[in-house]
């Protein structure tokens, strides 16, 4: 078995395994209410940059690209800063992975939502202030009047 970049991978008992042309049947067919995926870099309107960085090998976008189109309901969950830089930019600078935009971001500061394509801060995380959240921003974000912190 290998995962989605071709490294080896083992399963846990109670795992479930299909092959690749059931997988991309379930997910190009419109089958899947949520997907969650990792990302290099969001923007401001929730585009997602999650396959690649110029200039290092990649053995191909996989799956990535199918599961931000196909899914009815789109997830990143990501670190919010990377090397002291915001990864919730302006507008992206790696290649964008589907014109669709996500629903939801999840970092360790925040959750974000990108409704009407703007990203709009609806928690912080736990002991994290509003201010803490937009310091590690680029992004411009809406604030509405009461931010709730993220319940564990």
């Amino acid at each position: 078995m290998t995962d989605a970049g071709g490294r080896p991978v083992t399963a846990l008992p109670g795992a479930c395994t299909f092959d690749s042309a059931m997988s991309f049947g379930l997910i190009r067919g419109g089958h899947l209410d949520l997907t969650v995926l990792g990302g290099l870099q969001v923007d401001q309107e929730g585009h997602l940059a999650n396959w690649m960085i110029p200039g290092k090998m990649v053995p191909g976008m996989g799956g990535a690209m199918d599961l931000v189109t196909g899914a009815k309901r789109v997830i990143v969950a990501m670190q919010h800063t990377a090397k002291g830089s915001s990864k919730l930019v302006k507008e992206c600078r790696l290649p964008i992975t589907s014109s669709r935009t996500v629903d939801l971001l999840v970092t360790e500061l925040a959750v974000i939502s990108f409704g009407n394509s703007q990203a709009t801060l609806l928690e912080t995380g736990p002991g994290v202030s509003i201010d803490q959240v937009l310091l590690a921003t680029e992004a411009r974000l809406t604030i509405p009047e009461q931010v709730p912190q993220m319940k564990l």
